[in-house]
């Protein structure tokens, strides 16, 4: 998205506050509506938790942060990455730079492996670590390993969420990424937690990856459509 600007820190960094400017638009013009009704009280004595979320569709998720919840967001050392990450930060999210990846060799680029190490300290430390199931370049909406194995070894529960605005423009990116638009119904919804067993052996990650995938399409098709029919 932002190989017309390249890689210019100013740039980046303008840019960044610019789009949390604008979220912050769209969420003072919005309407907002959470399901389930007491979703922190049922997820707070759950936490440190690991909340999934898909790409593209996570520009919204800074507001569906209560004020008391250390969270910390994982972003890449993209240049999309880099105005996202300021953007969050300046939304009260603390910052994880890294992604996953498909393939071995792009691991180490991408901060892959370091990033693991430091989310599993911020759960440690209790934080929430935020970050999307699917992995970049694609396939979209498909949950890659990464995830999985942060719950294993941390031994911390998934929460599969998705926000969602009335009023959007859908990118043809690989990630079929949404920008919201101001004045605006806004829902934010969360499925079951799912819980990944620390001796779990390859078929049972295959099941857990699936249900991840179930709970985040589930959560987003949920958004959308509490969005459509309004909030009455």
């Amino acid at each position: 998205m932002l190989k017309s600007i390249g890689r210019n820190p100013a740039v980046l960094r303008f840019v960044g506050r610019m789009l949390a400017r604008y979220l912050v638009l769209v969420r003072k013009t919005s309407s907002f509506k959470i399901e389930p009704q007491d979703l922190y009280e049922r997820y707070d004595a759950h936490r440190p938790f690991i909340l999934a979320m898909w790409h593209g569709q996570h520009f919204m998720m800074p507001f569906a942060r209560p004020d008391d919840w250390d969270a910390r967001v994982m972003i890449s050392r993209s240049a999309d990455g880099e105005v996202n990450a300021v953007a969050a930060e300046r939304l009260g999210l603390g910052l994880i730079r890294a992604s996953g990846s498909q393939k071995r060799r792009q691991m180490r680029k991408r901060g892959g492996m370091r990033g693991f190490f430091e989310s599993l300290s911020a759960l440690e430390e209790g934080a929430i670590v935020a970050l999307t199931a699917d992995v970049p370049k694609g396939p979209a909406r498909v949950a890659g390993p990464g995830i999985l194995q942060l719950a294993k070894y941390s031994g911390c529960p998934i929460l599969p969420v998705a926000i969602a605005t009335s009023r959007h423009i859908d990118l043809d990116t690989w990630d079929r990424a949404s920008i919201n638009l101001p004045f605006s119904r806004m829902a934010l919804t969360a499925s079951e937690l799912i819980h990944v067993p620390h001796d779990a052996d390859d078929e049972t990650l295959e099941q857990v990856r699936q249900a991840v995938e179930t709970g985040l399409d589930a959560a987003t098709a949920r958004a959308y459509e509490l969005t459509e029919k309004g909030h009455g």
